[in-house]
Formats: C-alpha cells, sequence, structure tokens
C-alpha cells in the first residue's frame, strides 16, 4: 500500500462518532423504505407512471437545488471554521438554515397543490409512497435544520475553533445525509419513469 492510500485511510470520520451511527441508522431505514418503494413500482409499473405524471416536477427540481446549494453552504461554514473563522462559519450556516426554509416552505406549497388535486395516502399506492417518503424526508430537514440552528448560534457565541469545531462537522455530517436522502428520492419519485 503506498503511503498516499495510507493516509486517506488513515483520516477519520468527520464529527462526532455517535452522530455516524445515528446516521448509518437514518440510512437504512431510508434504504428499506426505497426497495419497498422499487418493488411496489415494479409490481404496478403503469399506475406508478400515470401517477408520477401528476406531480409538479417544478417543486421537485427547485427544492433540489435548493438541499443542494445548502450542503454548499455547510461544507463553506466547516471550511470556515477550519481556518478559524468563527463569524463566517455561522453567515454561511445561516445562509443554509434559510434555504433549508425556502424548501420547507416549496414542500408545503407542493402538498397543498397536491392535496388540491386529490393526491392523499389513500389514492393509490405511488401516492401514499410518495406522500410517506417525502413528508418523511421532510421531518427531517426540520430536525436538520434544528441543529444547524444551534451550530451556528454556537458558532456566533466563539464556541468553536480551528482546532476544536467538532459540532460544525457533526451538524453537517447530518445536513449532508438529508441532502443525500433528497437526491435520491427525487431520483425515485420525480424522474425515474
Amino acid at each position: 500500500m503506498n503511503a498516499e492510500a495510507s493516509a486517506i485511510r488513515a483520516q477519520p470520520l468527520p464529527g462526532d462518532f455517535a452522530i455516524w451511527i445515528f446516521i448509518f441508522a437514518e440510512l437504512t431505514v431510508f434504504g428499506v423504505l426505497f426497495a419497498a418503494y422499487a418493488f411496489a413500482r415494479s409490481a404496478h409499473l403503469e399506475l406508478f407512471n400515470a401517477a408520477q405524471l401528476g406531480l409538479n416536477r417544478v417543486y421537485g427540481y427547485v427544492n433540489t437545488l435548493l438541499l443542494v446549494t445548502s450542503s454548499y453552504f455547510v461544507a463553506r461554514a466547516s471550511l470556515s471554521i477550519k481556518a478559524g473563522r468563527s463569524t463566517a462559519c455561522g453567515h454561511w450556516l445561516v445562509g443554509a438554515l434559510g434555504l433549508g426554509g425556502c424548501f420547507l416552505v416549496v414542500k408545503l406549497a407542493e402538498f397543498h397543490q397536491d392535496f388540491a388535486q386529490g393526491i392523499t395516502l389513500s389514492a393509490n399506492l405511488f401516492d401514499m409512497f410518495y406522500l410517506s417518503l417525502t413528508f418523511f424526508h421532510f421531518m427531517h430537514v426540520v430536525m436538520g435544520m434544528a441543529i444547524l440552528a444551534v451550530v451556528a448560534r454556537k458558532a456566533y457565541a466563539g464556541r468553536y475553533s480551528a482546532a476544536d469545531h467538532t459540532g460544525v462537522e457533526t451538524g453537517g455530517s447530518y445536513w449532508h445525509m438529508v441532502d443525500l436522502v433528497w437526491i435520491i428520492l427525487f431520483a425515485l419519485v420525480y424522474v425515474i419513469h
């Protein structure tokens, strides 16, 4: 094994180890739900394709852009604190929170439109999966925003530094998981036809 490969393997996971256990558990739950969705889709392909056409993809694309950009902001927050710029870290996190809030507003508007069009948990199998998966993810965004808000408050209070920034990395790791899950969810529910 060369020195470069050894150095890559020796790097610890960012943030607290406990968050990685939690992230693994969350990804397992989402993985099971995604597998159930794929199994149901394969058994009811025509229904899923027809029902999927009732979704407003613009909402999905906008929300994808919002979450991907918010993950960029969280990455910038992490770089800022590693450079010892606590206030800049806080600013980036507040930007990510703003984009997360925009995601929630757009998703609520989409849910409102969905319900007005008759998309409900009991309408059909696709609608049940769509609403369940996207609402479950919605709640993870809310939780991620609560975590980022605490981290931002601590960043502004000077509780993190270039030498001690585990909290920023912990919150960022969770937020990136929320973003990753959305990208997979977006592809499954809005794009793959």
